[in-house]
């Protein structure tokens, strides 16, 4: 484990234990809620773990080099943008996807595409969106969200 995931769990269990001594009840109620909201998304979640599994195991690590690692280029960028935006998967599942990407020779600029679109733009949420703020609000958001998603994916690469 990383420093930074020891601090974070440090200071959660700090957080738990001041919440306990405020309000045992209601705490253990909050865990024994969250432990079955995890229960029932376990499933998905697993799902999901081992359909990326698939996914890296079919795609050999020098295709994944070969194809988004030394070339860094534009298009290569907004193809992962694209994809970005058509996934619908949690961030929590994105991020260990994206460091396996990244562990396999893909450059930084698409994987960062991707999680950004990933996680700003929603074209499979559209149709909901569009229901609850309108067409052209929607339009222009995930328009907007697209071309900062890019934008940060290309700061990125420029910075790390």
């Amino acid at each position: 484990m990383d420093i930074f995931t020891v601090i974070f769990w440090i200071i959660t269990l700090i957080w738990l234990l001041v919440s306990i001594i405020k309000d045992r009840k209601k705490t253990f109620n909050a865990v024994k809620m969250s432990g079955g909201m995890m229960k029932h998304m376990a499933g998905e979640i697993i799902a999901i773990l081992l359909l990326i599994g698939l996914i890296l195991t079919f795609i050999p690590p020098e295709a994944i080099k070969q194809y988004a690692g030394q070339s860094n280029s534009i298009a290569t960028t907004v193809v992962f943008a694209l994809v970005g935006c058509i996934t619908l998967i949690p961030a929590f599942v994105a991020f260990p996807l994206a460091g396996s990407l990244v562990n396999a020779g893909a450059s930084m600029v698409p994987v960062v595409a991707f999680l950004t679109t990933l996680t700003m733009v929603g074209i499979v949420t559209f149709p909901l969106e569009k229901k609850e703020f309108g067409a052209k609000f929607t339009i222009i958001r995930n328009s907007l969200s697209f071309i900062f998603a890019v934008a940060i994916a290309l700061v990125m690469g420029v910075v790390l």
